[in-house]
């Protein structure tokens, strides 16, 4: 801006003056460079050269600036100068002959108006947060940060450890591939407030031994915090173990066996996890084995740190087991440790009697099926037993028998067919080797067949020796002429189908309640279920020893959290599985949205996007924030933006 002079007679002197007129220059859409009148000065013949130079560049600072108060303009203790620039910059602005800067106060209605050119907006930097959210809330009711503060661990430690834990339960994966996540796709390090790039495989591995380290504290932190939050008394306590196996060699490990795989790997080696599980799904207690360890033989450790961990209430619960675990020997010794037990005979019983009294309920199962309950007693002991008849039961077993009779009959027929054929096996020994097999490959239903040879002595000539002009030696053999099978006579193949017994201590509990507290042991099935399916506990890769403990205590602190969300999901009518909720969740994102004002100033602003109705329907039922901000906003010019320099000038959080 410069003043512009033109020489004319002043009317008020009647003297030939200067009139002065400031103006500016700029480029129009022919790029020729043109000039405008900003504002008409008059005539200025008190003031010097000097003067009206200080003048139009104290004015071309305030103009450039907007009139912005945190900037400086060019400094003068000439008072006519200053009395003119104020005289000159006031008449701008109320003639609206310039933008100028206007602190902006917040508006009673909440709006921040912007003038932006809508072509240059942009989205950027979209990540996952919904899952991520969610999760941090339910750590935070489980209350794992004030517990690691308290045992004197960093801040950021602790929200490294909570990045891992969600990290476990909304992307289980391995470390390289969380970090990937965590780098590219979520958002939970801006949740948890993590430093993004400080986050490595190391340290992923670092903080999962680290939290393995604090396991007995944190599993009784975590133990006692759940039935605080959600009002349980540990009247009942499920046990129940699993295993899983290994990829890898695992050669010096102590605790990788081989053992009797669930998921049929007998080529791999396994590790066991033992839990204790109250009918609400939350562990009590957990402990990993050897992989070759019996179901039978883990239960007097686990007894005796139950009583150590548990709350008071639970110093008189009730014990319940599967048949695998159900050992006469077992069974004493839980009743010795001062609890109760419930558990399925391990053998049917054979000589039982009705009791006096007794009568049969019918009862259904949770897919409305109806099942029959009796109370007998046996006559090998004073247990209370329950007689469970399941007519869906007996169907499938039926069929199964069927199944498994067609096939073992299929087998001996081959066996039989073979007597018969040149060349076929019919030596006693080989033939009575595979009737063997046959049996021990259905050994269900083997026990309910007879089966006899006919044998008969037979010569045998053996080959003669090729270079020998000796003749071949004879040789008697015992052959199999004929084989015949039947079902033994009396019995019923199918006499026991879809009946079983419960055996319990409990006296004095009608039918419908014992077989209510048998049916909580579908929740430790339920919890192994998302343990191993969910949070993708199975295979495991690590070589180490320490980072399989450590990579399983992991998978068990994700699933405090999960079941911490299902728990309370439940109650209020949602019984959608976790992964089902997880890609629920994760239609809310966060995006980074810019856009170019009218001052060339960018404006960046990081929101959440609005939950849809079914994600708003899960924070509602867990009572949970829609959102961890409202938006995040800065405004920086174009030219510190290209230089990743960033002013962050307001924020503005949901509280």
């Amino acid at each position: 801006m410069y003043f512009k002079v033109s020489m004319r007679t002043n009317p008020a002197t009647g003297v030939y003056s200067g009139y002065y007129r400031l103006v500016e220059s700029y480029r129009n859409s022919d790029d020729r460079v043109c000039h405008r009148t900003i504002l008409n000065a008059g005539y200025l013949d008190e003031l010097t050269t000097d003067q009206l130079n200080l003048i139009q560049k104290i004015l071309t600072s305030k103009v450039n600036n907007h009139g912005n108060p945190l900037f400086e303009f060019p400094y003068t203790e000439d008072e006519t100068v200053t009395h003119y620039v104020d005289k000159f910059y006031g008449r701008m602005v109320a003639e609206k002959r310039i933008d100028i800067f206007v602190e902006k106060k917040p508006s009673k209605s909440g709006k921040d108006i912007q003038a932006i050119d809508i072509n240059s907006i942009r989205n950027k930097d979209v990540r996952e947060v919904g899952a991520e959210w969610m999760s941090y809330q339910a750590i935070g009711q489980l209350q794992i940060a004030p517990f690691l503060e308290g045992r004197g661990w960093a801040p950021d430690d602790i929200k490294l450890a909570q990045s891992h834990i969600i990290g476990r339960a909304v992307y289980p994966a391995s470390e390289l591939e969380t970090t990937r996540w965590m780098r590219e796709n979520s958002s939970v390090c801006e949740v948890t407030g993590y430093d993004i790039d400080r986050v490595t495989k190391d340290q992923l591995y670092r903080i999962s031994k680290k939290l393995y380290a604090e396991k007995e504290e944190l599993e009784q932190h975590l133990s006692v915090r759940t039935n605080e939050l959600f009002d349980i008394e540990d009247k009942i306590v499920l046990y129940d173990l699993t295993n899983t196996y290994f990829e890898g060699r695992k050669q010096n490990s102590q605790l990788a066996k081989y053992g009797r795989s669930k998921e049929k790997r007998s080529d791999a080696k396994l590790v066991v996890l033992a839990l204790v599980v109250n009918p609400e799904g939350f562990i009590k207690y957990s402990s990993v084995l050897e992989g070759n360890m019996a179901d039978s033989k883990t239960l007097g450790a686990m007894i005796n740190k139950l009583r150590i961990k548990t709350s008071v209430s639970a110093q008189k619960a009730l014990v319940i087991i599967d048949a695998g675990i159900a050992t006469e020997e077992n069974l004493k010794m839980i009743r010795a440790k001062g609890y109760d037990y419930l558990c399925v005979s391990r053998s049917n019983l054979k000589n039982y009697h009705i009791g006096a009294g007794a009568t049969t309920i019918t009862v259904t199962d949770n897919k409305k099926q109806k099942i029959d309950l009796c109370r007998v007693k046996s006559e090998c002991n004073t247990d209370y037993y329950l007689k469970v008849e399941s007519h869906s039961k007996e169907i499938k077993e039926r069929s199964m028998n069927q199944q498994f009779r067609s096939r073992f009959e299929a087998e001996l027929q081959k066996i039989a067919d073979s007597l018969t054929k040149k060349g076929g096996v019919k030596q006693e020994d080989k033939v009575h080797e595979r009737i063997g097999r046959a049996k021990q490959k259905y050994p269900s239903i083997q026990r309910y067949f007879d089966i006899e040879t006919e044998v008969k002595e037979a010569v045998v000539t053996r080959r003669k020796q090729k270079g020998t002009g000796a003749e071949a030696p004879e040789e008697k053999k015992k052959i199999v002429t004929s084989m015949k099978w039947w079902i033994k006579e009396g019995v019923d193949i199918n006499a026991r189908s879809g009946v079983y017994f419960i055996r319990t201590s409990l006296e004095g509990n009608p039918e419908d309640m014992v077989w209510q507290f048998y049916n909580t042991i579908r929740e430790v099935e339920a919890t192994f279920r998302v343990l191993k399916t969910d949070l993708d506990l199975r295979p495991i890769y690590h070589q180490k020893d320490e980072s399989t403990m450590a990579h399983l205590h992991l998978g068990l602190l994700a699933y405090w959290l999960v079941n911490t969300v299902r728990h309370q999901l439940k109650t209020k009518g949602i019984n959608s599985g976790w992964r089902e909720i997880v890609r629920t969740m994760n239609t809310q994102k966060t995006v980074t949205t810019l856009a170019q004002n009218v001052y060339d100033q960018v404006i960046m602003i990081r929101r959440c996007s609005e939950p849809n109705q079914n994600v708003r329907n899960i924070y509602d039922a867990l009572k949970y924030k829609y959102a961890p901000y409202v938006k995040r906003k800065s405004v920086v010019h174009k030219s510190e933006l290209d230089n990743c320099q960033f002013i962050d000038k307001q924020r503005i959080y949901s509280g």
